[in-house]
């Protein structure tokens, strides 16, 4: 009996697990559809997502729904903006809700997601991007009726969460980024303690001006909630910005036009390492030990509804007082700290709001700092008047405070600065309503970077007038390099304050340039990460650059008297009237490079005057390519190449493959250094009658062009003695080849056997055959070339023809010979020229032939006939 019953609860056991596996299956699809329903009747936006995914296992004995890669993007007039996207998001309930018909609401228990946006959006017309619900009567009706799914939350969590917020009105843009937060309470109650936990990173911009970037939040609180008034009060709380702490005490309420907020907060504390608190972690070290005195406090309020016309009136006070701090472990310490400051604004209207900062002042040794500045019409137009006056010793700032620097700082800054201006002025970049005067003076700053390259600016002055602002004078040494720059700054305040272009006009003189100095020497991950971003020509930057130097080393080369004009607009570098001496010459050039696009393109015009033609084409690459076969000779050149392409986008050097242009050359005082020429020496050996040692290249010119990695020779004629040839082909950037040569021989170079036939002939027919063609061909690559030519056929044609020349003219002469005969045979018999017919044909038959045989067979003398006795 025991036995059955444990096998009917063994049964039982299976079905239920095999149960809970497979009911998911068959409500799975149910789920999906309810949720697409739900989604669908309610909003006027593009929703999708990947799949719903039903378990009953992951939050046992509630069921579990899991929506993976849920969007919602706008429709006009925000077509194509994201308003909402998460990752994941889970909805937690009980598993009786499975088994509610179709019209009766799903109640959900918990809602938890991941990787998750919010992206709110107000346009210039005042609408925001998250008004999508549905606006048609019936449906409003029918939301009464149909309500598939309800809410009875009793905890919730976000898990790296972002929301942004952006008023194209205001320009203004809020990022929460980095989201994690969580909360419990019953929300089936109207009235309920929701106790949260949460932490973010916030950065603030208004109009292009960054006011808080990444700063860290944090805050545990215990909210009252009412739910019938959309009540939320701060009961226990503890927040913190960065490492500085606040404490909350009142309330925050939605009511019909906006939220109603009736806050005040203060620091828990009174000691200055509150303030050090302030500072980002990344600029600052563990604050335990620091030794310090003074105060430093933050209260403030915040009071009234914030509408769209509106904001709460509010006030932030920030203060310190002869205060003092010290680090363990350094030898400086910061003393009579001086801080009082205001944030106000006692309409309620936001262009209302000033920023006092009345006095901030500190002394390191004996060298102090004073600042102060007030901001007033912050949103339309703000007005900006400071004043900074004081020395700091750079040396004493990593001796005070624990600036992460691999090697320390030193240099006395000196500053005596008045300005004030307002916004509008500086966007228009209308000087006149600005108004500045005084100058910063930094000398004797030395400077390491991460990579052990230093810098020491021997002097730097910087002079402010009402104007323009003025870099009266830079000098400064690095590695094997010296500057000295001066110039004027036409919009300082725009890049500052507005990002703005950066405009300028700078003059640059130098003794020796190394741009090798100016060049980051790359750890292996450093290499790694810089080989995955592309170098990009700064957008900020509009300004020209008039550069002299007396010789800058780059590479392998040394260039002398360098000078021209940079110009740096819109991503791009364009070269004017550049020169510089080098490889015995001179070298001008002009062109451009841009980084605008995702692929950099450049374009280059050079002029080549009396340069060393073997230095040109060996030391530089890219003309290597072009013209290989100009290593091999020695001389002068004078060209014009034009040339323009791709470059790559981290190494920033010519893509080969994209080049195209063309060159015009001419060659001077020229010879040719065979010794070391496979190419020479092949076509030595194919071409008995020319001694290519000897070739005159003097004044000879050429031209050619190049695209898509092949290079095409224009035919051009050169002389060698009384041999004309014409040359011309092809080459590849690979080194492969494709020439044609053509000479016109003088006959008389062709072999002893040709000139014996020549002397044959009379010298009107030696005239006939002056010259000779003869074609050569040169493929392969210029480390092996194959050399072939007609040479062997043409003088073969030529002795051939020669030989056919002689018969035809012993041939001829004969027939002259037989007619004679002939003619005096018919003469009269008194003719005394009268001769033996019998007797001269045969001679002249037997001469013939030995001719045409060209015989020369010596006659047998003839036997004498015995006389006869009679």
């Amino acid at each position: 009996m025991l036995k059955k019953i444990l096998k009917i609860v063994g049964i039982v056991l299976i079905l239920l697990v095999v149960s809970l596996f497979a009911i998911p299956y068959f409500f799975k699809d149910q789920i999906k559809a309810k949720i697409e329903k739900t989604i669908n009747e309610k909003v006027d936006a593009k929703v999708a997502f990947d799949d719903a995914d039903l378990s009953l296992f992951r939050n046992f004995p509630n069921a579990s729904v899991r929506i993976d890669k849920l969007s919602i993007i706008n429709k006009a007039p925000f077509e194509g903006d994201t308003l909402v996207a998460f990752e994941e998001l889970n909805l937690k309930m009980s598993i009786k809700e499975l088994f509610k018909g179709e019209d009766e609401p799903i109640n959900i228990d918990g809602i938890s997601s991941k990787n998750g946006l919010i992206n709110i959006i107000f346009n210039k017309d005042g609408i925001g991007n998250f008004d999508i619900a549905l606006k048609d009567d019936k449906d409003q009706k029918d939301d009464d009726k149909s309500k598939p799914m309800a809410f009875k939350i009793k905890e919730y969590s976000v898990e790296n969460f972002r929301f942004q917020y952006y008023d194209e009105t205001s320009k203004m843009k809020m990022v929460l980024d980095s989201i994690n937060h969580e909360g419990k309470g019953d929300f089936a109650a109207s009235k309920l303690d929701l106790d949260t936990k949460t932490t973010a990173k916030v950065s603030l911009d208004m109009d292009k001006a960054n006011y808080l970037k990444n700063v860290a939040l944090s805050l545990d609180a215990v909210l009252g909630v009412d739910m019938e008034q959309s009540k939320y009060t701060f009961k226990e709380n503890k927040a913190k910005i960065n490492e500085l702490p606040l404490e909350f005490n009142g309330f925050i309420q939605m009511v019909e036009n906006g939220q109603l907020y009736d806050l005040t907060f203060k620091t828990p504390t009174s000691s200055f390492k509150n303030f050090l608190g302030l500072i980002p972690a990344q600029y600052a070290t563990n604050i335990k030990d620091v030794k310090t005195e003074g105060d430093f406090t933050v209260n403030g309020f915040a009071k009234g509804t914030y509408t769209d016309t509106t904001v709460p009136k509010f006030n932030i006070e920030i203060a310190s007082n002869n205060a003092s701090f010290q680090y363990p472990n350094l030898p400086k310490s910061v003393q009579n700290i001086m801080i009082d400051t205001r944030i106000i604004n006692e309409t309620g209207v936001i262009n209302d709001t000033y920023v006092n900062l009345d006095k901030l002042s500190f002394r390191i040794d004996q060298d102090v700092f004073n600042a102060k500045a007030n901001i007033r019409n912050i949103a339309e137009n703000a007005l900006v008047n400071a004043d900074l006056k004081g020395t700091i010793n750079l040396g004493n700032v990593t001796k005070a405070y624990p600036v992460k620097l691999d090697k320390p700082l030193s240099g006395i800054l000196k500053a005596d600065v008045k300005t004030e201006f307002d916004m509008q002025s500086v966007e228009k970049s209308d000087y006149a309503r600005i108004k500045n005067s005084g100058n910063i003076d930094l000398s004797g700053f030395n400077y390491t970077d991460e990579n052990g390259k230093a810098m020491t600016i021997n002097k730097a002055v910087v002079e402010f007038n009402p104007s323009r602002v003025n870099l009266k004078q830079f000098n400064a040494v690095t590695g094997k390099s010296d500057l000295a720059v001066n110039g004027v700054l036409e919009n300082f305040y725009g890049f500052v304050f507005k990002n703005q272009e950066l405009k300028g006009d700078f003059n640059l003189s130098s003794n020796q340039i190394a741009v090798d100095d100016f060049m980051t020497a790359e750890t292996p991950k450093e290499n790694e990460k810089k080989n995955s971003e592309a170098v990009k020509i700064p957008a900020f930057l509009n300004c020209t650059l008039t550069a002299k130097a007396n010789t800058v080393l780059y590479d392998n080369l040394t260039l002398k008297d360098v000078a021209g004009k940079l110009i740096i607009k819109d991503q791009k570098v364009t070269l004017e009237n550049g020169k510089t001496n080098i490889f015995g010459g001179q070298i001008g050039f002009n062109g451009a490079v841009s980084t605008k696009e995702k692929t950099p393109k450049f374009n280059m015009n050079l002029g080549l005057n009396n340069v060393d033609i073997q230095q040109t084409f060996t030391q530089l690459d890219m003309l290597k390519k072009i013209a290989p076969i100009a290593g091999i000779i020695n001389g002068k050149l004078n060209s014009t190449i034009k040339v323009s392409g791709n470059l790559d986008a981290k190494e920033m050097t010519p893509d080969l493959k994209s080049l195209s242009g063309d060159l015009i050359g001419q060659l001077l005082s020229t010879t040719i250094n065979s010794s070391n020429s496979t190419l020479i020496s092949a076509l030595d050996s194919k071409l008995s009658f020319i001694d290519l040692n000897k070739l005159n290249l003097n004044d000879l010119k050429a031209a050619l062009t190049f695209k898509d990695g092949k290079v095409n020779i224009k035919p051009f004629d050169l002389k060698y003695q009384d041999i004309s040839v014409n040359i011309g082909g092809s080459h590849g950037f690979d080194q492969s080849m494709n020439y044609d040569l053509k000479f016109n021989v003088p006959a008389k170079y062709l072999g002893t056997e040709v000139n014996n036939l020549i002397a044959k002939l009379t010298p009107a027919d030696a005239n006939k055959v002056e010259t000779i063609p003869i074609n050569a061909m040169m493929t392969g690559n210029f480390s092996n070339p194959k050399v072939t030519t007609d040479l062997k056929q043409a003088t073969t044609n030529l002795v051939t023809n020669l030989v056919k020349q002689q018969k035809d003219k012993l041939v001829n002469t004969g027939k002259d010979a037989l007619n004679n005969i002939i003619n005096n045979a018919t003469k009269p018999t008194t003719d005394s020229t009268k001769t033996d017919v019998k007797t001269d044909v045969k001679n002249t038959a037997t001469g013939i032939l030995k001719g045409l045989l060209g015989g020369k067979k010596k006659e047998e003398p003839k036997k004498e006939e015995p006389k006869k006795t009679e």
